[in-house]
């Protein structure tokens, strides 16, 4: 069985990759790191369910010229073997804000999803 160091390992890892991904402008990458029926709280901007919304909300966002994305201050939280939560302050060359929740969930095949993405947009440059 998976140590809660094990865990927080694998999730932080996997984060790292979506933030490679969203830097390097792979929307497909970063819409495909979600659950099917997973959801986006992005205040103010609204709440989005679902892939096809969570990609209608990515797509034109990195399409827009937003990147160099960071996170600072992150901590992670094992709820039990297939849940950790993560939190942070993220910035980037747009702007900047504060991840309340990234809700990850290990898949029956191993895969780390999001199941949701709750952040707040703080500044924006």
């Amino acid at each position: 069985m998976a140590t809660e160091s094990d865990l927080k390992q694998a999730v932080a890892a996997r984060s790292q990759a979506w933030i490679e991904s969203f830097n390097n402008g792979d929307v497909d990458a970063c819409v495909g790191a979600y659950q099917t029926d997973a959801v986006i709280n992005a205040k103010p901007l609204g709440t989005f369910k679902g892939l096809a919304e969570i990609d209608g909300f990515w797509r034109p966002f990195m399409a827009s010229g937003a990147g160099d994305l960071k996170y600072q201050d992150i901590k992670l939280q094992v709820v039990d073997s297939s849940t950790v939560l993560l939190s942070a302050r993220w910035s980037m060359n747009v702007g900047s804000g504060v991840i309340t929740m990234e809700k990850w969930v290990r898949q029956q095949d191993g895969n780390w999803l999001l199941a949701q993405d709750d952040f707040e947009i703080q500044e924006n440059y």
